[in-house]
């Protein structure tokens, strides 16, 4: 990830500013997305919906950055939904370490708020959605905006369904993430280390 050439790095896209953050609907006030990197799924009244795309995600990206520094991935679904929501959660920890999942329930209009928030055209089919969505530190909704699948080449949501999607740009759109703060922490520290230097 770090081998990229700071003249060829370009900053992931914004596609939509300062989403809700998922405090605001979390009844524990436990969860944030505020410093974090966070990818949102939303896994709606039926969490067997999206199964599958969710051990795609696992697989694919979740394992891939583990052992990043505030990194999750929260999986927002409806009051009700407990126990599907642990029978999920016990058949992927089957298969990995479950620190950063987070799944947070809360109620349908207050889901339905936060999604809205991310300006999104595609609506969510009985609360759920297929796509992961990738929010940065500063409550940001990333994605692409020349995105050569999309029709108006807006990317909001990275559909879980596709393994190429999740590998070919999930996966590097998340790196291009992380490159971003750590070249603004690499600028921050060389901007103190030269004011040392002339005596600021």
């Amino acid at each position: 990830m770090l081998s990229l050439g700071e003249n060829n790095f370009t900053k992931l896209p914004v596609v939509t500013e300062r989403v809700i953050d998922v405090s605001e609907i979390d009844a524990t006030k436990n969860v944030q997305l505020k410093n974090y990197v966070s990818i949102v799924v939303f896994l709606g009244n039926d969490v067997n919906t999206n199964k599958s795309g969710l051990f795609n995600l696992n697989e694919k990206v979740y394992k891939k950055f583990l052992d990043y520094k505030k990194f999750q991935i929260i999986a927002v679904y409806p009051k009700g939904e407990e126990v599907n929501v642990e029978k999920l959660k016990k058949e992927i920890e089957a298969f990995t370490d479950m620190q950063k999942w987070v799944f947070l329930s809360s109620s349908k209009e207050e889901i339905e708020g936060f999604y809205t928030s991310f300006a999104y055209n595609e609506p969510l089919i009985n609360l759920s959605s297929s796509k992961a969505f990738l929010i940065d530190k500063k409550v940001n909704l990333r994605g692409r905006i020349k995105d050569a699948d999309s029709k108006d080449g807006m990317l909001y949501g990275y559909n879980m369904n596709s393994v190429s999607v999740l590998n070919g740009k999930l996966k590097d759109d998340v790196k291009v993430l992380y490159y971003e703060y750590y070249a603004a922490f690499k600028d921050r520290n060389k901007n103190k280390a030269d004011r040392k230097e002339v005596g600021l």
